[in-house]
């Protein structure tokens, strides 16, 4: 029986064995984090990575095979074979370069981070992240090949507290969706998002992020984002969108233009300009050289004329968090700490003086939804949610529906979230949810933050990912977005080379750039010919 006849064979199953397939992917998943670094059961984490790749697609396929938007392969089983075969050979080239230069990969992946691709296929399209789970695969399938070879010839970070954490709020996730009311969104978090994402943590865990690989990935960061605000200066300029109908629809009533450049929402834009406006940010504090100097500060000046078309309020707020956590560690955590205290008091008095001038009436909720895009009457919704159900919660993926259900409104009138993840995940997971992604939070801070005063190198990653944390209260997607993930591993090495004493107390972040790693004797933290 061929693979594409496989599939229906295996749809008709039903759901109960589609559950326990999501379990199984976020088992492999969790196996593949939590043995990687460790000798004796590296192998088997190797495997597990293995799996993982090969099952995520086949789940997601048997889900969605009477959809309208397979008809097209159903009915063109050969044009399905062709495509599939491509993007396997183009796993198999990437996977080649990435064996050969291990450094290939954190610099691919990079590349890869802000790009989704719009698939069209049976009336409807999906925005998916096509060529970041290419490099993941190529790079499980590199990483793969060395570990079942032999060990790794060096240490690299194990797993600890943040890492069972990380995997138990995953776990538990795909062990909710069995009760879930939208099972089928749970089901594509689980492929789409956690258990790709989790492979791309052990996959940049097992690099040696020596000073010059930080900055190489910064600066490969900082030019995609200046052809990115390129692009959304040319949107601007022209009052026309590239992607996304409903903020084109939204333009058209608004008194102000929000372009969104090739992302499909003005706020994730924002938050990738944020990152790395901070991670210049950093660079630019400790920066020794004068013509480095003139260069970051100018990088940051276009970056921010362009994070401020996209009208994100969630991606300044988190901007201005990340550049106080910069200067609290750089400067002084007392002036830091009065002048924020400041501003925010400016900030509640003009509000207070000019209502009308931030769409805000003191007492009416209309008008607090105004003022906050809506956010307010999501949030209100989330929470009365998790008054219902408060053990439990509603299951994974279930807040859209149980949302619609509860407030009477259409699905053009409900979002895919509270926009306040805390909320989101009290209200899916209920309690028992809600206290493993608190610890998983403290964790994740005591990581980044720990002596991180040392280490240019580390702050940056620090304040990117706490301004990211506070992006995902005022919005949306924690562990859906792989730079949540790519900012821990990254971290996670860091510290551990400071630990090691591999990292230099200062100038990190304006080193030159790395050539590609060779396919030599590894280097500390990597795996045997280089890491993967």
């Amino acid at each position: 029986m061929s693979a594409v006849a496989l599939v229906p064979a295996v749809s008709a199953l039903g759901h109960d064995l589609q559950k326990a397939g999501v379990v199984a992917v976020a088992l492999l998943a969790a196996v593949a984090v939590l043995g990687a670094g460790r000798p004796r059961v590296e192998r088997w984490s190797a495997v597990a990575m293995l799996l993982a790749v090969a099952l995520t697609p086949v789940l997601l396929i048997t889900d969605i095979w009477d959809s309208p938007q397979l008809r097209p392969l159903r009915h063109h089983p050969t044009a399905a074979i062709a495509a599939a075969a491509g993007a396997g050979a183009v796993v198999v080239v990437l996977a080649a370069v990435i064996y050969r230069h291990a450094h290939a990969l954190a610099l691919l992946a990079v590349a890869a981070l802000p790009f989704r691709i719009p698939i069209s296929s049976g009336g409807t399209t999906s925005n998916l992240l096509v060529p970041l789970y290419l490099v993941i695969a190529a790079g499980v399938l590199a990483h793969g090949a060395r570990r079942l070879r032999g060990p790794a010839l060096a240490p690299w970070p194990r797993a600890r507290g943040l890492e069972w954490l990380l995997m138990g709020l995953v776990g538990l996730y795909a062990v909710q969706a069995s009760y879930s009311s939208d099972f089928m969104r749970a089901l594509e978090q689980v492929v789409f998002f956690y258990v790709p994402f989790a492979l791309l943590f052990v996959l940049l865990c097992s690099l040696d992020w020596e000073p010059r690989l930080v900055v190489a990935c910064l600066a490969l960061a900082a030019a995609l984002a200046v052809l990115l605000v390129g692009i959304g200066f040319l949107e601007y300029s022209r009052r026309e969108l590239l992607l996304n109908p409903r903020v084109i629809a939204s333009n058209q009533v608004e008194s102000y233009f929000r372009v969104n450049s090739l992302f499909f929402d003005p706020n994730i834009y924002g938050r990738f300009l944020m990152a790395v406006m901070l991670g210049l940010t950093a660079g630019l504090l400790w920066s020794v050289r004068e013509r480095t100097t003139w260069l970051l500060a100018a990088t940051l000046a276009l970056l921010l004329a362009g994070l401020l078309l996209s009208f994100s309020q969630s991606s300044l707020a988190a901007l201005l968090l990340g550049l106080a956590v910069l200067a609290a560690v750089r400067f002084s955590v007392t002036w830091t700490l009065g002048l924020t205290g400041a501003a925010l008091v400016a900030g509640v008095a003009a509000v207070a003086l000019a209502p009308h001038a931030f769409h805000f009436d003191v007492g009416s909720s209309q008008s607090a939804d105004r003022a906050t895009s809506g956010r307010s009457r999501l949030i209100r919704g989330g929470v009365d949610l998790f008054a219902d159900r408060p053990l439990q919660g509603w299951g994974s993926g279930a807040f859209i529906r149980q949302y619609r259900a509860h407030n009477q409104v259409s699905a053009a009138g409900a979002a895919s979230a509270s926009h306040t993840i805390p909320i989101t995940v009290a209200a899916e997971q209920g309690v028992i949810g809600l206290a493993v992604y608190l610890a998983l939070l403290a964790a994740c801070l005591g990581r980044l933050f720990d002596r991180v005063r040392s280490s240019p190198q580390r702050l940056g990653v620090a304040a990117a990912f706490a301004a990211l944390l506070l992006h995902t209260m005022l919005y949306a997607d924690f562990l859906e977005d792989p730079l949540t993930w790519a900012l821990l591993g990254i971290g996670t090495v860091l510290a551990w080379r400071q630990r090691a004493g591999l990292l230099p107390a200062s100038g990190g972040l304006t080193a030159s750039a790395p050539a590609a790693a060779p396919a030599g004797p590894a280097a500390p933290g990597s795996g045997a010919g280089g890491p993967a």
